[in-house]
């Protein structure tokens, strides 16, 4: 058993980003208090913020966790890289649902309504858009019906950038360009591509090819357009499907999984109407492919 210590509690004089504020006012070392960011140990009027360039205005409170256990959150499927009082950015891993389909589904709505439920907060995590269950990377939660709706209706005005890295089957022949054409389902809940309208849904991809080797290639996607399957369904018709697609793939599967992932997602905060940037590291074995 440990007793909890303290937090130290700042009043802002200034306004100021954050890591700035904590470098010129908290006596520890910059990694430490990094550290600290990171680990959800640092709270803004009483909400726990991790978003190091976060704009501090005077007389906002600042608690510093002194308590080494201060990730009331761990999950090995669901990491939260941002939070505040009607969002939460979260990183998912491969082999959890968005939401739930059927029973008692590992779902990353589910993950997150425990962990709001431990922390007492009185909401729940509202699906804005979702991510394949093979699919990893960074996903927007809203934490009420308000800002879900507000997300669900404005989003392509709301997202500035989204952006995928993938791992492809063959050596890519062109360094970039795009795929447009129409998206539709079968009566099999196969996505089939059209060069003309088939009564299906536009979709656009632009890509670039950030390595290659004769086997693989690691390419990056940015979305114009957010349909189901697009990034999958265009990489087969580039004659290159994502790695490890059961679906769509060519059975290449060098790293026994769906090698896609979301690793950048810029919108505007539905309320305050900032930029906020958030972006992962491409997983580590999809580069090491290309050493």
């Amino acid at each position: 058993m440990y007793n909890r210590k303290a937090d130290e509690i700042y009043t802002v004089q200034h306004d100021a980003p954050l890591l700035e504020y904590l470098l010129e006012n908290v006596k520890n070392t910059r990694n430490k208090i990094k550290a600290t960011l990171k680990n959800r140990g640092i709270k803004v009027n009483g909400k726990v913020v991790t978003q190091f360039d976060f704009p501090l205005r005077k007389g906002m409170k600042i608690a510093v966790s002194q308590d080494k256990h201060n990730d009331t959150f761990k999950s090995r499927y669901v990491k939260i890289v941002y939070e505040d009082k009607c969002i939460v950015v979260v990183e998912k891993a491969i082999g959890i649902l968005s939401m739930a389909a059927g029973h008692s589904s590992l779902n990353v709505k589910s993950v997150l309504d425990d962990y709001f439920k431990k922390t007492r907060q009185t909401c729940r995590a509202h699906v804005v858009h979702r991510l394949d269950r093979d699919t990893s990377g960074l996903m927007v939660y809203a934490k009420d019906i308000e800002t879900e709706q507000i997300l669900e209706h404005e989003w392509h005005d709301i997202v500035c950038d989204r952006r995928y890295v993938a791992v492809v089957s063959g050596e890519m022949e062109d360094d970039f360009g795009t795929v447009e054409n129409w998206l539709k389902d079968n009566k099999a809940y196969i996505t089939y591509s059209s060069p003309t309208d088939n009564g299906g849904k536009y979709a656009v991809t632009h890509y670039q090819t950030l390595a290659r080797t004769t086997d693989h290639s690691l390419v990056e996607f940015r979305l114009e357009t957010g349909r189901k399957n697009q990034i999958r369904v265009h990489c087969q018709d580039l004659g290159h499907p994502v790695c490890g697609d059961v679906k769509y793939g060519d059975g290449n599967d060098p790293l026994h999984r769906l090698c896609l992932h979301a690793y950048k997602l810029c919108f505007y905060h539905p309320y305050t109407n900032e930029r906020m940037e958030f972006e992962t590291p491409i997983p580590t074995n999809f580069r090491q492919l290309f050493k």
